[in-house]
C-alpha cells in the first residue's frame, strides 16, 4: 500500500477513519494543520482522525534508476548539476555582495570628504569672523570707553597705528580671563615653594663633557640663518624661524623634519609652541602674527594671520595657561591675544616713549612680563592692568633677549654690551656679563627649565652655572661657533638639559650633547 500523498510506501503508515485512506503519518499531520481536511475528498478532517497501522519494518525498494550503472551514473549527473548550479547561485551572491560592499566604502569615503571639506569651510569662517570682530568698530560706550582709557604707566595704542577708529576698538581682558590667570598664578606659586630639581637634570660635569654631536640643514641655502628656536620638551620636538620666511618643524629623535611651514613674505623672527594643542604661534618681520594647528599627518594648517602691528614683531610669548600669548613689535606696542580665536584682547604702548619692542617673555607664573626696547630699557608690566611697573636701565643697544629663571626671582637679559641679572624681588642688577667684545652683542640668553643653567649665543655659546644673588655665576663650557658666520643667534636647553638646540646665522640647526647618550633623544 502506498501513501495517498507521496505515493511511496510509507514509514508510518496512518489511515483515515473517514475515507479509509492510508497516508504518511507525517505528512497527513502536516497537511492537517495548514487545511483541516482531507488532501484527497477534501471532507474535514482532525488529528483524532486517522488511526496509526500496525506493519512490519517498511523495506523501501531500491530506486529503479539505481538499478543499472546508467541509472546511477544518471543520478550523479543530475547531483553534479545541482552542486553545480547551487555554486554559481553562491558565487553571484558573492559578486552581488562585493558590490554593495564597494558602494558601502565608497559613500562612506565620499562622506569623510565631504564632513573634511565643511570642517575646513568652518574653520575658515571662524577666522573671518574673528578676523571681522577684531576690524569692526564696536558701537558700545562702555566699550569704547574702557579701551580708551589712559593707564598712569600704560594705555592703548593710538588710533593711527592701525587704521582710523581702529586700534582703540579691543574688547579688553575680561574678569572670567583675569581670574583664569590669577588662579594658575596662585597654583604655580604653591608649586614653586615645594619644587626641587629633578633627579635625572643634566649634571655640571656632563655639560663640560658636551660637543657637536649632529647639524641639520632645515633653511634654505639662498636666505640662511635661523633667528628663533623653541623646543617642545614632552615630545623633543624643535620649531625654527628662519630668514628665508619659513619655520621648520623638526624631530630630533628621527633626525627628520615633520613639516615647513611657508605662508610669512619675510623672515620669522619668533617661534612659540603651545604643546596642549598642537599649536605653533609665528611674528615675522612682514608684521603679521600666525597661528599654525598641527594635524594627525604631520602638517601644519595656518587658522590665523594677525595684523595688529604696524612694523616688525619681534618676539612672541605664551601665557602659563596656554589659552593667551603676547607679542611684541618694533611699532611700540604689544598684543595680548586669545589663543583659540585669534582675537586681540588688548594692544598697549608706553606713552612715555617712542621705542620699539624687540623681545619679549612671560615671568612664570603669568602675572608679570618683560619687554625689552631698541634703547636698552627693561621694562616690567602687570599683566592685569596693562600697567609699566618698573624699568631696569643700564644696557647699551637694543635688548636682543629676556629670560625669566624657573625659580621666579631672577631675570636675565641681554644686548649689546653683554648680559645683566636682575634680582625682581629688589628690582635691581646684581651682575652683569660681557662675554663679547664690545662689536658682537649677545644675541639670546636662555634659563634651562630647572634654573640651574643659563646659556648665551653670540660669537659662541656659553653655558654659566646659575647660583644666587651672592655667589659667582661661572662659564662651566663654551662651543665655538660651528657655522663661520660668528653669530649664534638662538639657544635653547633640551628636556633636563639633555642637549643644547643651537641656531646660527647658516642653514643649520646644531644639537650639542653627551656623544652616544641615546637617552637624551627619547621624547
Amino acid at each position: 500500500m502506498n501513501c495517498s500523498i507521496s505515493g511511496e510506501v510509507p514509514e508510518d503508515p496512518v489511515v483515515s477513519k473517514k475515507s479509509g485512506l492510508l497516508f504518511e503519518k507525517r505528512l497527513i499531520e502536516r497537511h492537517i494543520s495548514e487545511y483541516g481536511k482531507c488532501p484527497i475528498t477534501g471532507e474535514p478532517l482532525t488529528a483524532d482522525d486517522i488511526v496509526p497501522v500496525r506493519t512490519g519494518k517498511i523495506v523501501r525498494p531500491r530506486p529503479a534508476q539505481a538499478a543499472s550503472i546508467p541509472g546511477m551514473l544518471g543520478m550523479f549527473q543530475l547531483e553534479w548539476d545541482s552542486l553545480m548550479l547551487a555554486n554559481f547561485a553562491m558565487e553571484q551572491q558573492l559578486h552581488t555582495a562585493r558590490q554593495e560592499l564597494s558602494h558601502a566604502l565608497y559613500q562612506h569615503d565620499a562622506a569623510c570628504r565631504v564632513i573634511a571639506r565643511l570642517k575646513k569651510e568652518r574653520d575658515e569662517a571662524r577666522s573671518l569672523l574673528a578676523l571681522a570682530e577684531r576690524q569692526i568698530p564696536m558701537s558700545a560706550p562702555s566699550t569704547v570707553a574702557a579701551n580708551a582709557s589712559v593707564h598712569s604707566n600704560g594705555k592703548p595704542a593710538a588710533d593711527d597705528q592701525l587704521g582710523p577708529g581702529v586700534r582703540n576698538v579691543r574688547p579688553g581682558i575680561s574678569p572670567n580671563i583675569l581670574d583664569d590667570m590669577t588662579e594658575c598664578n596662585s597654583v604655580l606659586s604653591q608649586q614653586r615653594k615645594r619644587r626641587q630639581i629633578s633627579p635625572t637634570l643634566a649634571p655640571v660635569d656632563a655639560l663640560e663633557r658636551y660637543t657637536q654631536i649632529s647639524s641639520h640643514p632645515l633653511h634654505k641655502t639662498s636666505k640662511p640663518g635661523i633667528l628663533s628656536i623653541d623646543i617642545h620638551s614632552n615630545k623633543n620636538i624643535i620649531a625654527t624661524g628662519g630668514v628665508d620666511t619659513n619655520a621648520v618643524i623638526f624631530d630630533q629623535p628621527s633626525g627628520q623634519i615633520i613639516s615647513t611651514l611657508s605662508g610669512h613674505s619675510k623672515k620669522v623672527n619668533s617661534v612659540k609652541i603651545v604643546p596642549r594643542d598642537d599649536l605653533l604661534i609665528t611674528g615675522s618681520a612682514d608684521k603679521t602674527v600666525r597661528i599654525w594647528q598641527g594635524s594627525d599627518d604631520g602638517n601644519y594648517n595656518c587658522n590665523h594671520v594677525l595684523k595688529d602691528h604696524t612694523a616688525e614683531v619681534q618676539a612672541v610669548t605664551v601665557h602659563a595657561t596656554n589659552n593667551y600669548f603676547v607679542t611684541a613689535s618694533l611699532d611700540g606696542t604689544w598684543c595680548f591675544y586669545d589663543l583659540s580665536s585669534g582675537l586681540c584682547l588688548t594692544q598697549v604702548e608706553d606713552p612715555s616713549a617712542s621705542e620699539g619692542y624687540t623681545s619679549l617673555a612671560f615671568h612664570p607664573d603669568g602675572l608679570i612680563l618683560g619687554t625689552g626696547t631698541t634703547g636698552g630699557l627693561v621694562k616690567i608690566w602687570d599683566v592685569k592692568s596693562q600697567t609699566n611697573v618698573a624699568k631696569f636701565e643700564g644696557h647699551v643697544g637694543a635688548v636682543t633677549s629676556i629670560s625669566f629663571s624657573e625659580n621666579g626671582y631672577f631675570l636675565a637679559t641681554a644686548a649689546s654690551d653683554g648680559i645683566k641679572l636682575w634680582d625682581l624681588r629688589k628690582l635691581k642688577n646684581f651682575r652683569t656679563f660681557t662675554p663679547y667684545g664690545p662689536d658682537t652683542p649677545t644675541n639670546c640668553v636662555e634659563f634651562d627649565y630647572s634654573g640651574s643653567y643659563l646659556a648665551a649665543a653670540g660669537s659662541d655659546i656659553r653655558i654659566i652655572q646659575a647660583t644666587s644673588v651672592k655667589l659667582d655665576w661661572n662659564t662651566i663650557k663654551t662651543f665655538p661657533d660651528m657655522s663661520g658666520t660668528g653669530k649664534a643667534t638662538s639657544v635653547k636647553f633640551g628636556p633636563d638639559a639633555k642637549y643644547i638646540a643651537v641656531g646660527s646665522m647658516d642653514r643649520n640647526l646644531r644639537i650639542f650633547g653627551l656623544p652616544g647618550d641615546d637617552s637624551a633623544m627619547e621624547p
